[in-house]
């Protein structure tokens, strides 16, 4: 599990496709030296097993099922992700429940300075557009993984083909420690949902059970 607080920004050293699959290399200064073999590591919001370790980096293979469903297809060498190590049990929650199962490929439509000042005193807003078919799973006020980030819903409005206009508040500190501020208009951006709406639906569609009585907890073992 992890929660959406970026841990350290890495740098793609090469993306190497192969016949349903790729060979992903990334530059993680901090974070390599706490990684083993094995180990999984969200990149941008992706749930990845970290292998070949080095000093400063790391190798992954990214399956099929991970190119159609996410963007990480789209990245070249040099392109900035996002890093964070699982979270350890019994550690405080500082973001949200993020699993790094990516459901679905937004774009970014605009990063805008709302607030001008130095760059650790302008606040941002974020515009991005979410696929028809995550877009009930995302409210006002809700949480969003944006790339892997814990980022908080401004706003939601729905656009043409069931999609959704998706409005977010960027303090400075977000703005600098990931990698929001290298994306362009138009570039694809992982989005995972708030893995309790999708918890909270499937018991609204479960038949409702039998009125809870005292017998019917004493058979339960209450």
């Amino acid at each position: 599990m992890f929660t959406g607080l970026i841990a350290e920004t890495g740098t793609i050293i090469s993306f190497e496709k192969k016949s349903g699959a790729a060979r992903l290399r990334v530059t993680a200064p901090t974070l390599a030296t706490q990684l083993h073999t094995g180990d999984s590591i969200a990149v941008s919001g992706v749930c990845l097993t970290a292998l070949a370790i080095t000093p400063t980096g790391f190798e992954a293979d990214l399956l099929d099922e991970t190119l159609r469903r996410t963007s990480l297809e789209a990245l070249a060498p040099g392109s900035s992700v996002n890093l964070e190590l699982p979270t350890p049990a019994g550690t405080p929650l500082g973001g949200h429940v993020v699993q790094g199962h990516v459901d679905g490929v937004g774009r970014l439509v605009s990063l805008t300075a709302v607030t001008m000042g130095t760059e650790s005193e302008t606040d941002w807003l974020l515009k991005l557009t979410a696929p028809a078919t995550i877009t009930r799973y995302i409210v006002e006020k809700g949480s969003l993984s944006v790339n892997g980030i814990s980022l908080t819903v401004a706003a939601v409005e729905r656009v043409e083909h069931g999609d959704a206009l998706v409005t977010i508040a960027i303090i400075p500190h977000t703005y600098a420690v990931t990698n929001l501020h290298t994306l362009q208009p138009g570039d694809p951006i992982n989005l995972e949902v708030d893995v309790l709406a999708k918890y909270a639906e499937q018991r609204s569609h479960t038949p409702k059970t039998e009125t809870i009585t005292e017998l019917s907890l004493i058979e339960l073992g209450f």
